[in-house]
């Protein structure tokens, strides 16, 4: 593109300042539209992943199900081996598995558990439980218990427990008093409380017990082995991936937590699909408002077009004009549009830190700079059309005009 182009389209836009503003701001709404929606459904994604998943492993190694197998037929019949159900499924040598697990990338954190169903003896009132048996140092590994304690602390000695805020309201306790615990596998032991936690999990505050791994190795019986393995990874979604290769490389039953999550995924999707509709109309109308600035400004200059034709201008230096002109508008309404969405997105909190019923907006997904890419490249490519049409102009008939 030739210096002589370059300086026209400049003194195309600074020969009538208020229309190029009025067109550079129109790009500009249009680009903050587009920011704050890629900002908007990337936060709400972030927010609902952070809200399933903050939690619960993202994914869970067991030991791989051991389902009847059909023996070779003798005399004619068939024979299958029955799965045994009296016996508990273990990890019967983990120790070796776990550096195998911390040294997959993508894993943060590993946590050997030993889990069981028990039930809670208070009175005459009896309520199921889940106790999960954890190592010292990792009880917040998966779920941050430590940060979600509301009564009492959570030290685990051995003959402590940490339970759930609605499993203590609904049987009236409160730290540091004696409960009885008595496991699946009929071994009974009295408890103290140590802490209560909230983790806004239903479920889990209702049902969930913390206990020290060695008692609860001795409360289900279980003199070597383990319950699972449950891992976090980041990012959340490399799960499955991360999954299959610890399947590979482990020979372990391996559950990512999509797998349990499938609708969430669609829900997402469709968010995501919402979100770009409404990005591509948010270009669409830049595209359609620049083209239509372009044509009313070539109507308005066709004497001065056909001058530049009259005196040797080439078509091609008038659609250059045209389209380096369009191109600016584009690319400095869209430079000032994502300066303005940075400063108004600036002061937001974290989605981590977004409290209930506030807007989940993530300005780290906001696109900033593909929002002034797409808008440059739409603008140039809604310039086209116009710089053609001036490039046919007639000379004789637009100075005769």
């Amino acid at each position: 593109m030739s210096p002589y182009a370059v300086k026209l389209a400049f003194r195309h836009l600074l020969s009538h300042p208020g229309q190029s503003a009025l067109l550079m701001s129109g790009v500009a709404l249009g680009v903050g539209v587009f920011i704050f929606m890629s900002a908007l459904i990337g936060g709400l994604a972030t927010l609902l992943t952070l809200r399933t998943v903050g939690s619960i492993p993202h994914i869970v190694l067991e030991m791989p199900d051991r389902d009847p197998a059909v023996l070779a037929p003798q005399s004619g019949a068939q024979v299958v081996l029955q799965k045994d159900l009296s016996r508990r499924q273990q990890i019967a040598i983990w120790q070796p598995v776990v550096p195998i697990i911390e040294a997959e990338a993508g894993v943060t954190a590993v946590s050997p558990q030993i889990r069981g169903s028990a039930y809670v003896e208070r009175g005459q009132a009896l309520a199921p439980v889940g106790v999960i048996g954890v190592m010292p140092g990792k009880l917040s590994d998966i779920a941050d218990i430590e940060g979600a304690i509301v009564d009492g602390s959570s030290n685990l000695p051995t003959d402590g427990i940490l339970i759930g805020s609605r499993l203590a309201g609904d049987l009236g306790l409160r730290t540091g008093q004696v409960l009885r615990l008595t496991s699946e596998r009929g071994r009974a032991r009295s408890f103290r409380i140590s802490g209560i936690f909230t983790l806004g999990v239903a479920s889990a505050d209702r049902q969930a017990v913390y206990m020290d791994f060695t008692t609860a190795r001795a409360l289900f019986d279980l003199p070597t082995g383990i319950s699972r393995i449950e891992i976090k990874v980041e990012p959340a979604t490399d799960a499955a991936a991360i999954a299959a290769r610890l399947r590979r490389s482990t020979g372990l039953k391996t559950t990512a937590w999509t797998e349990d999550n499938s609708q969430l995924f669609e829900g997402l999707d469709a968010q995501a699909r919402t979100g770009t509709i409404i990005k591509a109309f948010a270009l669409i109308t830049i595209v359609v408002g620049i083209a239509s600035a372009m044509l009313l400004s070539i109507v308005r200059r066709q004497a001065e077009i056909g001058i530049m034709r009259a005196m040797g201008a080439s078509k091609r230096l008038v659609v250059s004009i045209f389209v380096l002109e369009g191109t600016l508008i584009g690319f400095i309404g869209a430079v000032v549009g994502a300066l303005v969405a940075w400063l108004v997105l600036l002061p937001l909190p974290p989605v981590s830190e977004v409290e209930s019923g506030g807007l989940p907006i993530d300005q780290a997904q906001g696109d900033f700079l593909l929002a002034i890419a797409l808008t440059t490249l739409a603008a140039a490519l809604a310039s086209i059309l116009p710089a053609r049409r001036a490039a046919r102009i007639d000379p004789v008939e637009a100075i005769g005009s």
